[in-house]
Parts: structure tokens; C-alpha cells; sequence
């Protein structure tokens, strides 16, 4: 009977574990660049020594790979990643990688994303472009023009997060890996003029939202009924009936 209870709690911290990620995803349903986070969950057995007992973990993060729509805004310094890659910004904190390519250009030239923070290069470097000089050309591989010379380069990352990352507010992501810049243009390129949506499917979350909300109150009342038994049993045992 305990066991039950175990396997019943276990699978109450899993559930409120993707409830608060769904929560997520769908509250940056419209958020620019934003990657939904999904839980992947496994089974634990453990030993009762009479029998095994299986468990549910507690569920480990990871980020949904679907690219996110496209939106025209005709800005030179939108842009937009087609594949599997990452800007990389360079904040107070650290560096981030982000989906979300709303730059502009400083009075100096810096090119810097939505809040003010440096955007990187290949070489993990910030982007100095001519404040004076023509609309910035954006090539494929992220090359960056101005009146004929090429002027620099966006870096475009990949990265491994399979053992683990952080999110800096909703659109920053640190993988516990050191990303790498992209190599092969075919995997991931560039497109000027353009923003990346969300890629939550915001029905989809809400519906996943209420079956999951509805999963954890059936088994808050199961756990409530097997305690009852649980009481009634102790007392039956200990009137010696």
C-alpha cells in the first residue's frame, strides 16, 4: 500500500514538473526566437523486497528542434537562423545563444541585439560595422557587407545540449557545452529581412495543459483514497478487530 503512494507521489512530481513547463511554453507562445522546452521521462524500479516497484523520475528538460514561422519585416538588421543553429550574444553574464535576430546598430557601429548586448561573430567577437556606411548585406553564411566590403561576419552556433542548459530569461539558452560555430551551410544559413515566431503551437500546449492538469487531480484523489484505506487499516489493526 505505501508503495502505491510512492509510485502516486513520484508521479506527481513529474506532472507538475511539465505542467510548469507547458505553463512556459505557452505564456512565450508569441515571444520572438522563443523554443518551446518539452520533458522527457523515464522509469525507475526499485525494490521492495517482496517485489518491483516502478516508479516515474522527476523528468529531464530539452528543447523542442522544430523551427519556429517566419515573419517579413523587411529590416536589414532582422534577421532570421533556417535550421539548426544559434546567434550568440555576449551579455554582463556571460555569453548566450538566442533565436531571436531583432538587431540594431549602435551610434558606434556595434551591431547589438533587442536589449543592448553584443552580437558575436564565428570567433565569438562583436560585430563592428560602419554607422555611416549603407544598409549591412547579409549573405547565406552570415558575411556582412556595407558599399562592396565585407565588413564582418554573424556567427551562427550549433550546440549539443544533451547534458543539460540554462535559460537566461525566455530567450536565452547556455548549454552546458561549449557550442560550436556552424561549418556547413547546407545544416543552417541566414536570411536577411526576417524574424523566427515561437515555434509553440499554442492549442496544442493548451490542450496537453488541461489533459496533464486533469491527470494530476485523478491522482490527487487516488492518493487521497489509498490514505484513507492506509488510516482505516491502522486503526482496525491497532482495536485489535
Amino acid at each position: 500500500m505505501q508503495g502505491s503512494l510512492y509510485v502516486s507521489l513520484s508521479s506527481q512530481i513529474a506532472l507538475e514538473r511539465r505542467l510548469t513547463t507547458l505553463a512556459d511554453n505557452v505564456a512565450n507562445a508569441n515571444t520572438t526566437g522563443f523554443r518551446a522546452t518539452e520533458v522527457k521521462f523515464n522509469e525507475v524500479l526499485a525494490n521492495t523486497g517482496s517485489t518491483d516497484v516502478s516508479f516515474v523520475d522527476e523528468g529531464q528538460d530539452y528543447l523542442s528542434t522544430a523551427n519556429g514561422g517566419l515573419k517579413t519585416t523587411g529590416s536589414a538588421l532582422d534577421f532570421a537562423i533556417r535550421g539548426d543553429a544559434w546567434f550568440m550574444i555576449e551579455t554582463p553574464t556571460g555569453k548566450m545563444l538566442t533565436r531571436d535576430g531583432r538587431f540594431t546598430l549602435t551610434n558606434t557601429g556595434a551591431l547589438v541585439n533587442i536589449d543592448g548586448y553584443p552580437v558575436l561573430d564565428p570567433g565569438e567577437a562583436p560585430i563592428q560595422l560602419d554607422p555611416d556606411g549603407e544598409a549591412p548585406k547579409a549573405g547565406r553564411d552570415g558575411g556582412l557587407t556595407q558599399d562592396g566590403f565585407r565588413r564582418g561576419a554573424i556567427g551562427l552556433f550549433t550546440a549539443d545540449f544533451s547534458a543539460g542548459f540554462t535559460r537566461k530569461a525566455p530567450l536565452g539558452i547556455v548549454p552546458t557545452l561549449q557550442p560550436e560555430p556552424v561549418l556547413d551551410e547546407e545544416s543552417a544559413g541566414l536570411l536577411q529581412g526576417y524574424i523566427e515566431n515561437s515555434n509553440v503551437n499554442a492549442m496544442s500546449e493548451m490542450s496537453k495543459l488541461i489533459i496533464i492538469s486533469r491527470a494530476f487531480e485523478n491522482i490527487s484523489a487516488m492518493t487521497n483514497s489509498t490514505e484513507a484505506v492506509f488510516k482505516e487499516a491502522i486503526r482496525t489493526l491497532g482495536s485489535g478487530r
